[in-house]
C-alpha cells in the first residue's frame, strides 16, 4: 500500500482563521501555485513542468534553519541538487506585511549564506504555504516532473538544532533526489517535519 499524508493543520488539531490547511498529499499531484520571488519576478510551479522541483520553507531565525545553513549544509544540498537539473525553491511564508523590506531582507540572508535557492518565494498571507500544509522551517517537499509530489517532510532524521548532529543523520531530500532520479520507489516517501511554526500571522 503506497504511503500518503495530507499535512493539514486539521490533522494537528490547529486551524487558522477558523478554516483548516488544504491537504498536500504524496502520490497526487501537488499543489498548482503561483507567486513573486524576492527579486520582484513571478514564480509558477507550472513553469518547471518537466522538472523535478524541491520545496523547501524557510525562516532564517528559526534555530533549526540556523543549523542547515549556518553549517553550510542547506546550500550543500541546493547545490547537489542543481547540479542534477532539480530546481530548488524556497518558499518564505508570512503574515501580510512590508513585501519589499522582507525581500531585501532574505535576499541579504541568501547571498550572506551562499545559499543556492533557484527562487525564493515570498508567500505574504501564506496562500502557498496553506496549500501544501506547511507547517515547519524547515518543512520540504520533492515534485516530480509530472507534477506529482513523491515527498514530503522533514530535512533528515535528527530533530534537533544542533548542527553536529548533520553528520550522522540521513538526510532525506538527497535520499529521495537520488532514489528518484534512479526510478527507484523511496525508502522514505513521508517524514515528521521538524523545526519552527510557520507564521501564518
Amino acid at each position: 500500500m503506497k504511503r500518503t499524508i495530507a499535512f493539514s493543520l486539521l490533522a494537528a488539531g490547529l486551524t487558522l482563521g477558523g478554516s483548516a490547511l488544504a491537504e498536500a498529499v504524496v502520490g497526487q499531484p501537488a499543489p498548482a501555485f503561483t507567486g513573486v520571488d524576492a527579486a520582484g519576478k513571478p514564480v509558477s510551479l507550472d513553469q518547471y513542468k518537466g522538472k523535478y522541483v524541491v520545496l523547501e520553507w524557510v525562516n532564517p531565525e528559526c534555530p533549526f534553519v540556523k543549523k542547515h545553513y549556518d553549517s553550510g549544509n542547506m546550500p550543500t544540498v541546493q547545490k547537489y541538487a542543481a547540479d542534477k537539473g532539480v530546481v530548488w525553491l524556497s518558499v518564505s511564508t508570512s503574515a501580510d506585511g512590508d513585501r519589499a523590506g522582507k525581500s531585501a531582507a532574505i535576499n541579504d540572508w541568501v547571498k550572506a549564506k551562499k545559499a543556492m535557492p533557484a527562487a525564493t518565494i515570498m508567500d505574504l498571507g501564506g496562500t502557498i504555504g496553506k496549500a501544501y500544509g506547511a507547517r515547519t522551517t524547515p518543512h520540504m517537499y520533492l515534485i516530480d516532473p509530472s507534477g506529482k509530489l513523491v515527498y514530503a517532510g522533514a530535512i533528515d532524521s535528527k530533530p534537533s538544532a544542533n548542527p553536529a548532529d548533520i553528520k550522522t543523520s540521513t538526510n532525506y531530500m538527497v535520499q529521495a533526489i537520488d532514489e528518484s532520479l534512479a526510478g527507484k520507489p523511496l525508502s522514505q516517501a513521508v517524514t515528521k517535519p521538524y523545526g519552527c511554526s510557520v507564521k501564518y500571522g
